[in-house]
């Protein structure tokens, strides 16, 4: 029972990931889904900037 027992535990170190060769069926896959994950950023960032073309009712100057 010495203080160094105490405490949280360290995790085990996790093995190293191989590193795969990746055929061009898995490469079309992966750049088709970088450009749908881009895509996906760019229409939030407009959607953020608020509604788009401001219609509503417009009311003319005559009363």
């Amino acid at each position: 029972m010495s203080g160094r027992e105490g405490g949280k535990k360290k995790p085990l170190k996790a093995p190293k990931k191989d590193n795969k060769e990746l055929d061009d069926d898995d490469k079309a896959v992966l750049q088709k889904r970088r450009e749908e994950e881009k895509a996906l950023k760019e229409l939030a960032a407009k959607a953020a900037k608020g509604p788009l073309g401001g219609g509503g009712i417009k009311k003319s100057g005559k009363k």
